[in-house]
């Protein structure tokens, strides 16, 4: 399966941005979907996703309320948008297909492919 992000760019901070993630040579019903995000200096850490089992979407606390993650099955691509956004929200965006449990839905290690990332930065 590839992964292609997308979306990406400079925003002020309390503006928004919506990240695309084009799924090609498997359909994304056969995995978890995921975003992740990674800041200078810091480790990568989960913001969102999809389990393949459920509909529901998960997200971590600090981004609980201002983003959504979505999917559209006709486009094969996996959405983020990010509203209200925060200068800490400053990193590499990745998408991230696996197919994890629902315990370690949020672990970067579950998750066996990756798209190439795209920079979000926020100005303060």
């Amino acid at each position: 399966v590839q992964l292609q992000a997308s979306g990406g760019g400079l925003v002020q901070a309390g503006g928004s941005l919506r990240l695309s993630c084009e799924v090609s040579g498997r359909t994304f019903a056969d995995y978890a979907m995921g975003w992740f995000r990674q800041a200078p200096g810091k480790e990568r850490e989960f913001v969102a996703a999809f389990n393949r089992n459920n509909n529901n979407p998960y997200y971590t606390d600090s981004v609980k309320g201002r983003f959504t993650i979505s999917r559209d099955s006709r486009e094969n691509t996996v959405y983020l948008q990010m509203n209200s956004l925060k200068p800490e929200a400053t990193a590499v965006y990745y998408c991230a297909a696996g197919r994890p449990i629902l315990s370690s839905l949020t672990y970067v290690n579950s998750y066996n492919h990756w798209g190439q990332g795209t920079l979000v930065t926020v100005s303060s």
